[in-house]
C-alpha cells in the first residue's frame, strides 16, 4: 500500500510540473482562405469518362507496350523517337537534323540526338502532352508537345513535312513516324545523294569487286529506310522520284493522323489506341466519305482495290529486284520478325538478303540464296567461312532507289490508303526504271 501511496503521488507532482511548465495561450490565428478542393480539381479529368478511360484504351496502343521503349534506352540516337525524355528534350532544344561535320572529326554525323541525360522513359501521356499538371484543368492538354513543320532527318533537313490542316496536330506524329536517313559509307558519311540515283539511274552504286572508295554505300542486312515511313508517303514526300506523274491524295491537305487513328472506338481501335485497323470511323464522316461509307469488305474502290493493286505493285517490283536470278530483297515468314507480313506474297520485310547470323539468324529458313554480307562483325571463324562462300553483290543507282521506294511504300504499311496516288506512282516508276 505504502508503494502504491508513493507511486501516486509522484504522477501527481508530474503532472503539477508539466502543468506549471506551460505557458500561456497565444493570441488567436486568422482565418484561412478558402481553396479550390483538390478531389473536384483531379476528378475533372481522372474519372472513368475521362483520363482512365484514356488509360484503358492506351494499354492497346503499341506506343504503350512495344520493346523499343525499353531496348532503346540510353541509345541517344534512338531516343528521340522512341523514350518520351528524349523525345521532350529535341523538341524543346530544336535538335537541327542537318548534317554537320564536328571538329576534329573530318567527316559528317547526324546531330539528331538527345543527351545521354534524357535517353530514358517510356512513352506516356506527358510525351505528346507536355503540360499535363500545369494548371490541373482541361487546358493542359492542348497544346501538344509540338505541332511544328518537321525537318525531315531522311534529307538532312533539306526537305520538311508540315501538315497543316487539324491545327497542325499531324506534325507531332510525322515528328517520330518518318523514315530514317541513309548515309555515304566510305566517302565523306554525308546523308546520300538521293535526287543522284534519279538523274544517273545506270551508274554502279555499289560493286564488291571494286575499291571501297568507288563505292556510294556498302550495304548491309539493314540497310532500310527503318519502319516509321508513314508522315512521308502520307505528305508526298521522301521517294526517289523516278520519272513524272506525281501527285497527292485529298488526304493530305485534309485528313489527319488524330482524325482517323484517334476516332471514336470500335473493339480495340481508335481512341488512344491509336489503331486504325477495322475502324472506319474516322473516314465515314461529314467531308469525307460519309455518302459513301467504307468497310473493308464492301468498299472495293477506295478499300480492297486500292490495296490489292498497291500489294501487286509491290509484287512487281520485288520480282525486278533481282541479281542473278536471286532475290535482293529479304523474305521473313516470322510473324515476330516481319511486321509487313503478308502486305506481300512472298513475306518481305524490307531488309536485304545479305548472310547475317546475327540480326537475321532465321533468313536461311526463308531465303533459299543469299549475298555475302558487307560486314563480318560478331560472325563466327565458320561463319565468316560460309559468308565468303556465297554471291557478291551488285547494286546500280536505279536498284537502290528502288529498294528505298519499296521499303518507304511496304513500311508505311496502308497498302496506299495514307496516299494511293503518289504510293502507284512512286512504285510504278521504279518497275518502269528497272525495266
Amino acid at each position: 500500500m505504502k508503494n502504491l501511496i508513493c507511486l501516486f503521488s509522484i504522477l501527481l507532482s508530474t503532472g503539477f510540473l508539466f502543468t506549471a511548465c506551460e505557458g500561456p495561450m497565444g493570441p488567436a490565428g486568422t482565418a484561412g482562405t478558402n481553396g479550390t478542393d483538390a478531389n473536384a480539381t483531379c476528378t475533372q479529368c481522372h474519372n472513368s469518362a475521362g483520363v482512365d478511360s484514356v488509360k484503358t484504351q492506351f494499354a492497346y496502343a503499341k506506343h504503350a507496350y512495344g520493346d523499343a521503349n525499353f531496348e532503346e534506352v540510353g541509345s541517344t540516337g534512338c531516343s528521340p523517337c522512341h523514350e518520351s525524355e528524349a523525345f521532350k528534350y529535341v523538341v524543346a532544344n530544336n535538335v537541327s537534323t542537318v548534317f554537320t561535320i564536328v571538329p576534329p572529326a573530318t567527316t559528317y554525323s547526324n546531330p539528331y540526338a538527345a543527351s545521354s541525360s534524357t535517353s530514358y522513359g517510356p512513352m506516356q501521356c506527358n510525351m505528346c502532352h507536355d503540360h499535363l499538371h500545369t494548371s490541373y484543368t482541361f487546358a493542359d492538354f492542348m497544346p501538344l508537345t509540338t505541332t511544328a513543320a518537321v525537318p525531315m532527318t531522311f534529307f538532312g533537313g533539306a526537305k520538311s513535312i508540315d501538315l497543316t490542316q487539324d491545327d497542325s496536330k499531324s506534325n507531332l506524329c510525322a515528328k517520330c513516324h518518318q523514315p530514317r536517313p541513309l548515309t555515304n559509307s566510305n566517302t565523306d558519311k554525308n546523308v546520300l545523294n538521293y535526287t543522284g540515283l534519279v538523274s544517273n539511274p545506270t551508274a554502279v552504286f555499289y560493286d564488291a569487286s571494286q575499291a571501297n572508295n568507288l563505292n556510294v554505300m556498302k550495304p548491309s542486312f539493314r540497310t532500310s529506310t527503318h519502319n516509321g515511313t508513314t508522315a512521308a508517303i502520307f505528305a508526298g514526300i521522301g521517294g526517289v522520284e523516278f520519272g513524272t506523274g506525281y501527285s497527292n491524295s485529298q488526304h493530305t491537305t485534309v485528313a489527319s493522323c488524330q482524325g482517323c487513328h484517334m476516332a471514336n472506338m470500335s473493339g480495340k481501335a481508335g481512341g488512344h489506341t491509336f489503331n486504325a485497323q477495322g475502324n472506319f470511323n474516322g473516314c465515314n464522316v461529314a467531308g469525307c466519305h460519309l455518302a459513301n461509307p467504307i468497310s473493308s469488305t464492301t468498299s472495293s474502290k477506295y478499300w480492297l482495290q486500292t490495296r490489292n493493286g498497291v500489294k501487286a505493285q509491290l509484287d512487281q517490283l520485288a520480282a525486278k529486284l533481282q541479281e542473278g536470278g536471286i532475290d535482293i530483297l529479304n523474305r521473313m515468314g516470322d510473324p515476330t520478325g516481319n511486321l509487313w507480313l503478308g502486305l506481300t506474297t512472298n513475306n518481305y520485310d524490307g531488309n536485304l538478303n545479305m548472310y547475317d547470323p546475327v540480326n537475321n539468324p532465321e533468313g536461311p529458313t526463308y531465303n533459299t540464296t543469299m549475298f555475302q554480307n558487307t560486314s563480318t562483325s560478331g560472325f563466327t571463324a565458320e561463319q565468316i567461312t560460309f559468308n565468303s562462300s556465297l554471291p557478291k553483290l551488285t547494286l546500280t543507282n536505279a536498284q537502290m532507289g528502288a529498294i528505298i521506294n519499296f521499303q518507304l511504300c511496304l513500311r508505311d504499311f496502308s497498302l496506299g490508303i495514307h496516299n494511293a496516288p503518289y504510293t502507284t506512282t512512286l512504285l510504278a516508276n521504279s518497275i518502269a526504271v528497272l525495266n
